[in-house]
Formats: structure tokens, sequence, C-alpha cells
């Protein structure tokens, strides 16, 4: 339900006049000044930005920091604090907005000015190597810039980032220490995991975890994070490897044991984003962030090299909140069935994890996210509205929190502008799907790492193929793939469909790409899931893996399909070598509600 305004905008009122029947006391005493910086009365919150590059912040390593912070419109503080970290290639401006409406379906209910009215110091800033933040050459003349390059969400780094910032406002009776929380999407959405996962602690440059305090000593601690659109484990989003099952709780080091397939078209785009618009450091210049390195190394696939070891096991360590000892701050962690760069194993990890060590986390699921996610109007305003009632209920003791452990789902509808289907709504995971419908066959079938339909594969490529979920093209038997059908009896996918095979592979560095399609009645065919799994050399035996997953109704008379295939480039980086793959016994399990 939509938190009301008007209840909490007249609370503030009422204390402000109390204040002063009492005195006087709130005309006399200052008004804030976050950061120094002056505020204005401006959309029924006060806003204080920081106007030029001289009025940066400049963070506990000397990187000036483009900031702003809006406040509600009366008060002196403290105030429970929420940060809102932006993407990759954004800036502090993605979560500002003129209204609480906001300026879209993403950001409805979910802006500074939102926040700001319901009682809350709002913090934006750009991160380092972003924005005015050392990211356009314009604001790279203060010598703090010099190495203000992107660190890819470190820990020691982005994260102490806003670390310091919230305890320099604790400092200034602007934040409220016990109500601290972040927020963000996508890179800010793996940030505020990764500050959840360190709550009362700090990283430092050599890996040493310390007590989190402000400059003026206060201890300091994470309250709730709302993470949105996020990565929990970098290696595992980047270059999945097919080993995680939503049944376990993931073990130490999992997503690079062995090493995955690069989804390389994602990562090929986002590397390529950076270098227009970010600060990425030179090719050398600094081994802890040397993104040119790291993309090359990864873009160049098998075989794995002991540096490819050195990598991975960087961003395991430093890059992401999964790995990371200790119960997090409790999270209310969102993902998109039809979100191509962090599926909702990203958060499944975290919530299977979380819920295992008796924590806090709850889940809402969607048609969302990046491409090819639809991101519904109804969908995004009903999380928007869950994600407030969550931070109230942490922050402000004053809404009901979802429970712990629940879980909401809506559906994929088409086309792609209609309304999606929903809410379903579970006390945990494994209760959103109590039923499966199979396909299953014992025949063997036998395909290689050539492919399929190099042109279905393009099709379907969510950056330079399609960012609609809904897109159909005509349905065909690719050659050099295996198929699997059932004609539907009417039913909603609701969950990651799970594939059993037993495989004999002959040759290295395999790939096990899955498809699931929706053959529809005239002809057509819509991508519904997709997933893979990474090969031994020459591997045998049985194999059990997950597509992304989908929450997805098969009308009836539908045909379900079932593709395993050695090649889906350019989303999965193809192969360097030449293999087969003959498949038998194979089960694939689609839950249901």
């Amino acid at each position: 339900m939509r938190i009301r305004r008007c209840t909490l905008l007249s609370g503030a009122v009422l204390a402000a006049t109390a204040m002063l029947a009492a005195g006087g006391i709130a005309s006399a005493q200052a008004e804030p000044a976050p950061f120094g910086h002056a505020c204005k009365a401006q959309n029924g919150v006060r806003f204080c930005p920081t106007e030029g590059l001289a009025q940066r912040v400049h963070t506990f390593d000397g990187v000036p920091l483009d900031v702003d912070v809006t406040l509600p419109p009366t008060g002196t503080g403290p105030f429970p604090t929420i940060v809102m970290l932006h993407g990759w290639g954004g800036s502090k401006t993605d979560f500002e907005s003129s209204s609480p409406e906001g300026d879209g379906n993403s950001t409805f209910d979910y802006n500074n000015v939102y926040y700001a009215q319901h009682g809350y110091a709002v913090l934006n800033y750009s991160a380092r190597g972003w924005g005015n933040s050392c990211g356009a050459a314009s604001s790279r003349e203060d010598p703090g810039c010099k190495e203000g390059w992107i660190r890819l969400a470190d820990q020691r780094y982005e994260v102490r980032d806003t670390q310091t910032l919230l305890g320099m406002l604790a400092d200034e009776h602007i934040a409220k220490v016990g109500a601290l929380a972040s927020t963000g999407i996508s890179y800010g959405g793996g940030q505020s995991i990764e500050l959840a996962y360190l709550k009362n602690r700090i990283r430092l440059p050599k890996g040493e975890f310390a007590t989190w305090t402000s400059p003026k000593g206060k201890n300091l601690s994470i309250t709730a994070t709302f993470p949105r659109w996020p990565w929990s484990d970098l290696v595992d989003a980047l270059t999945p490897n097919g080993r995680f099952l939503d049944t376990e709780v993931a073990p130490f080091a999992q997503s690079y044991e062995p090493f995955g397939v690069e989804i390389q078209s994602y990562v090929a785009g986002l590397f390529a984003l950076g270098n227009a618009s970010g600060f990425i450091a030179p090719s050398g210049a600094d081994p802890e962030a040397d993104l040119s390195k790291w993309f090359f190394a990864t873009n160049a696939g098998e075989p794995a090299t002991p540096e490819d070891e050195t990598i991975a096991k960087q961003l395991y360590t430093y890059h992401q909140g999964y790995g990371l000892s200790g119960k997090p701050a409790p999270m209310l962690l969102e993902s998109g069935w039809t979100d191509d760069l962090f599926p909702p194993s990203q958060s499944l990890r975290v919530y299977n994890a979380v819920r295992a060590l008796k924590g806090y986390a709850a889940l809402m699921v969607g048609d969302l996210g990046h491409s090819r996610g639809s991101n519904k109007e109804n969908t995004d305003h009903a999380f928007n509205e869950e994600g407030a009632a969550f931070l109230q209920s942490k922050l402000q003791h004053s809404a009901t929190a979802p429970a712990n452990g629940s879980v909401t789902a809506y559906t994929q509808t088409c086309p792609q502008n209609a309304a999606a289907g929903g809410p379903f709504t579970a006390k945990n995971w494994a209760k959103l799907h109590r039923h499966a419908v199979t396909i299953s066959s014992t025949a063997a079938q036998t395909f290689t790492s050539a492919g399929g339909n190099a042109t279905i594969a393009t099709e379907f490529d969510p950056i330079g193929g399609t960012s609609d979920a809904c897109k159909a093209v005509k349905a065909e038997t690719e050659p050099d793939t295996a198929n699997y059908t059932l004609v539907s009896p009417g039913f909603t996918l609701m969950g990651l469909p799970t594939v059993t095979a037993s495989i004999k592979t002959t040759g290295p560095f395999g790939e096990l790409v899955s498809r699931l399609w929706d053959v529809l009645p005239g002809g057509e065919q819509r991508l519904i899931s997709r997933g893979v799994y990474r090969l031994n050399e020459n591997q045998t035996g049985t194999v059990t893996f997950q597509l992304h997953g989908n929450g997805y109704e098969f009308a009836k008379g539908d045909t379900v399909k079932l593709q395993l295939l050695g090649r889906d480039a350019p989303y999965y980086r193809a192969s360097n070598g030449a293999f087969s793959i003959e498949v038998t016994n194979v089960t694939a399990s689609l839950p249901t509600p």
C-alpha cells in the first residue's frame, strides 16, 4: 500500500510547532548545511547541492565527490538517512526529481523528493570516476582526481566513500545514528548488498577490516538496504558457470570453480560505456583497478590462465557482497525475470545464505531490470511502495515491512505494454512454486559447438538484438540443437526451470546452453528463459543446472520447447574449443504455483 505523504508531513509540522511553543528552540537553531552546502526550499523539500567543482566533498583518500543532500521541509535533524546509489554510467542526478512521482516507472516514489517528503535526509552523489566525481574530463583539475578512477564497486573505495559521507553527515547531526540505509539500482544495488554485509565494518586498502566510525569517532552501522536489480556475486553474473541452484546455499568460490562463460555482449557494452562516460584507469597504472586488463583477459576466453584466476579472486574478494563473513543488515531484494545481466539468481544467492544465517531477507521478482526487462508500471509501482514501507519500518518504525523470507512476484505478459499478472505471494521462495510441469526424454541427441541458427541467437541478444522480452520470431527446429517439446495444458511458470541430463562430451571448453521457448499458435516462438552450464574437458555423467527463470503463463495448446545447444553468441561468448555433446535422459522441471 502507498505511504501517505500527508501523515508524515503533518507530523513534521506538529513537531516543529511544539518546539516553537516550548521556547522557540527551532527558530534559534541554525539551518542545516550538509557538507557546508546551503539549502534552498523547492519541490516541498530542502535541496542542498554541490553548486560547483570547488564545493565537492573530499572522501577518505582525497578524491573529490559531487554530492547533493535533500532534507525534509522542516527540522534540523538528525534525520533517518537514505543514500541512493546510481547505476553504471550514471550520476547523482539519476534519482533526483522535481516531484515524488519521479520521471518514470523505476523512479516512481523512488527519488530524493519522495523520501525527503517522508522525513528522510537523502544522500545522492556521483560515484568516483563518474559525473563530476572525476568522471568528466572537465572535472579532473583537482589533484585528488589523479587516481580518482572507477574501481568497480570495490569495498575499499566506492563502498567506503558511502560510509565516509554518511559518517560526515552523522557528525553534522544530519544523519541519525542507528537509522542509516542504502538503496540503488544495478551498480548501486550491488554496492547496497556490500554495505549490508559489511554492516558496521569498513574495508581498508590492504583488505583488513576495521570498525566503521565517523570522522569524530561515532560507531556506525547500516540499518537496512533495498538493492534493486543487483549483483551479489559479480564473477557469477559476468561469467556464469551454471553451478548455482536455488535450493542450496552457494559454497565459497563456487562461481569460479570452474571458470564460467562470459556474457560477452553485456560485458563488452559495459566496458565501452565506462570508457565513453567514465574515468577508467590507464592500462597497467593500477593493478587493483585495471579494468582494461580484466576486460581483455575475460574477453579472450579459454583456456583459463593463472591471471584469470587472480582476476576472479580479486573480484570475488573485493567487488561483491557474497563471500563476506557475518550476518548482513536486513535486505529487501528486487530482481527481474527477464534481466539478462543480473537475473534472479543474483538475489537468490543472498536470500538463501541470509535465511540460513537466520537473518532478514525478503524478495520481489517481476518483468523488470536491465534489457530485456519490460519495467511494467504496475510492477515497478508496487515494488517501490513495498520498498518504501520496508525502509520506513526499519528506519522510522512506523510501517509494516514485508515478512522475513516472503516473496512477491509478478508475471511477464505480452505485449510489452500489458499490465503484469499478479501479485503471487508466498511465505518463502520454495512455497512460491509447490508444483511442476515436466518435459522428459530418454532418447539420445547430439549437438556441437557450432550451435544453431546464428541469426536467431543475434535476434535475442539483449544488447544488439532486442530489449523486448515479448519479441517473437518464426519458429523453427534449428540445426545442431537438441529439442524437447510438450503441448501446454495451460500453466504458469513461476521460478527457475531445472534441467537434468546425462551427457557425454568430446572436446575441450564445452558450454551447454539451454533456451525455453513458447511456440505460439501462429507459428512464432518467444524466448521465455535461458541459461548456461560450463563443461569440463570430455565431461561425462549427470549434470543439473537452472535457467534464469520467469513468471509466465503458457496458454493451453501452445508448444513448450526446451532447446539444448553448444553456442548462443553473442550473448554467451562462443567457445574457443571444438566439442560435441551427446545428451540422454533429459528432464526439465518447470516450477508452477
